[in-house]
């Protein structure tokens, strides 16, 4: 079976013969399959009224275990976003009902933000959906192929995930 990088390969062979293109065969592959995950987030996410940035701060939340809630530091350190960003996605949820801000107990000066029963729910629903999506993506590979890819793809980031920092 061809696809569109087997293509690409094949006609970057043909013109650049002096260059070793390899790494093209895997990497390529990566990269598309990222935009076509990014699209069946955006679907699974759609159909419960989210946007990816709201699923990242809800299922954060969600993860966190009961009572659901986290600092905003905490939540700077899951999402990977800059403090002023998550305050404005703080304030846009809290608007939505589906978080809200709680003086934070040990610290006069914090807050926590915890999920509202609504957010939960939306964030347990929407990952369901997103599950399956990514279900039907990998329902080519056996248990096996999938354990593979898995560890294959940890070897691969694993680096990047824990740069200090």
């Amino acid at each position: 079976m061809e696809d569109e990088v087997d293509r690409l390969v094949a006609a970057w062979r043909r013109e650049r013969p002096d260059l070793d293109v390899e790494p093209l065969e895997v990497l390529s592959r990566v990269s598309r399959l990222a935009r076509h995950l990014d699209r069946a987030r955006r679907l699974a996410f759609s159909e419960h009224s989210l946007e990816p940035w709201e699923f990242d701060v809800l299922t954060a939340l969600r993860r966190a275990g009961t009572p659901y809630q986290l600092s905003p530091g905490q939540l700077l350190t899951q999402t990977l976003v800059t403090s002023g960003t998550m305050t404005n996605r703080i304030d846009r949820l809290a608007k939505k009902g589906l978080v809200e801000r709680l003086p934070d107990p040990s610290d006069r000066r914090g807050v926590l933000v915890r999920l509202t029963d609504e957010g939960r729910d939306r964030a347990d629903q929407a990952l369901a959906g997103l599950l399956d999506q990514e279900r039907a993506i990998l329902s080519e590979l056996s248990r096996a192929q999938r354990a593979e890819l898995a560890a294959l793809l940890r070897q691969l980031t694993a680096p990047f995930d824990n740069i200090p920092g």
